[in-house]
């Protein structure tokens, strides 16, 4: 199962301090579905806040990504400008 890795800010507001887990999930729509299952509001906070870095390439809107089975999906702040 990919491995989901959150900013200490992220773990504390949505996780009670969990700052990593791993989520059953094939593309990044299931993984913030079930990142809402498990914690309520994280999944819609990310996709309308955060940008996602699969295996270190950065998506800044990676709603149809595929994550693989061993990959680490790492929750980062999106950065402003164009």
């Amino acid at each position: 199962m990919p491995r989901v890795v959150l900013s200490v800010n992220l773990s504390e507001q949505f996780a009670a301090g969990l700052d990593s887990f791993d989520v059953e999930a094939s593309n990044v729509r299931q993984m913030l579905r079930a990142l809402d299952k498990l914690h309520p509001g994280l999944g819609s906070h990310i996709e309308d806040k955060m940008a996602i870095a699969i295996d270190g390439t950065i998506y800044p809107h990676p709603e149809r990504q595929p994550i693989g089975p061993n990959s680490e999906v790492v929750v980062i702040p999106r950065l402003p400008g164009g």
